[in-house]
C-alpha cells in the first residue's frame, strides 16, 4: 500500500528522513507546490492531491503544515488511515498567536520581502519557535519562495476545518507552534519541540508501526 506523504512548510523530507514504517508500504513524498498568484486553499489543495492515486487503498501522513495539507486532501480523495505529526486536527486547535492573525489579518498584509531569502528576522523565528536549541534546524528548510512562504503562513492563520475523529494526531510537549495544551492528541512525545520526527524519531517510529499495521 501507498503511504503519501507531505512535509511541514518550507521543509524538505530531510526532517522525516529517519523515521522508519512499516515494509509494506511504498512511500510517495508529495512536493510542495509554488501557489499561483491569487491561488485559493482549496485549487491548491486539488493540484497537491492529483499526485494520489485513489484507485487503490493508500494512506496520508503530514507533518506540520503538511498535516493541514493530507486532512483536505482526504476530503476529496479518502484514505484508509491519516496521521498528522506536529500539527492539529481543526481550527479550534490553533494557537493564541496564530489566531491573533487570524483575527488581525497581519500575515495577509505583510510583505512578501519581509520572507525574502535574506531576511535575517525570519530565521530567528523559525529558529525560535522550531527548536532554539537545534544547530541544524535551517537544513530542514529548503523550499524558501517568498510568495509560497508568505501564503502558507495566511493560510494557515485562516485554516477554517472540523475535526475528524479517526485522524491520527502526534505532538510533542514542548512544541509551541502547535502547544500541546490546544488539542487532544492520540499521542505525546516527551520533550518533543515542533522538530520531534527529527529528534525523537525512534519514539515516533515505535507509535507508526503500531498505527499503520
Amino acid at each position: 500500500m501507498k503511504l503519501y506523504i507531505v512535509s511541514g512548510l518550507g521543509a524538505d523530507f530531510k526532517v522525516l528522513e529517519r523515521l522508519e514504517f512499516p515494509d509494506q508500504y511504498e512511500l510517495v513524498f508529495i512536493d510542495w507546490l509554488i501557489p499561483e498568484k491569487n491561488e485559493s486553499f482549496d485549487a491548491y489543495v486539488k493540484r497537491m492531491a492529483e499526485k494520489v492515486d485513489d484507485s487503490e487503498p493508500f494512506c496520508l501522513l503530514g507533518y506540520s503544515f503538511g498535516g493541514i495539507i493530507v486532512q483536505e486532501i482526504n476530503k476529496l480523495k479518502p484514505a484508509q488511515k491519516v496521521v498528522i505529526l506536529g500539527s492539529i486536527k481543526s481550527d479550534k486547535e490553533k494557537s493564541k498567536f496564530i489566531r491573533t492573525g487570524e483575527v488581525t489579518k497581519i500575515p495577509r498584509i505583510l510583505p512578501v520581502s519581509l520572507f525574502n531569502d535574506k531576511a535575517a528576522n525570519v530565521y530567528s523565528v523559525v529558529r525560535k519557535l522550531f527548536d532554539p536549541k537545534n544547530p541544524r534546524i535551517l537544513q530542514y528548510f529548503k523550499v524558501r519562495d517568498p510568495y509560497y512562504l508568505k501564503w502558507s503562513v495566511e493560510k494557515v492563520s485562516e485554516w477554517k476545518f472540523d475535526e475528524n475523529p479517526e485522524v491520527i494526531q502526534i505532538l510533542g510537549d514542548r512544541d509551541i507552534v502547535f502547544p500541546v495544551k490546544y488539542s487532544k492528541p492520540n499521542y505525546i512525545i516527551k520533550g518533543g519541540t515542533h522538530l520531534f520526527p527529527a529528534t525523537k524519531y525512534k519514539e515516533v517510529s515505535k507509535i507508526l508501526s503500531k498505527v499503520l499495521s
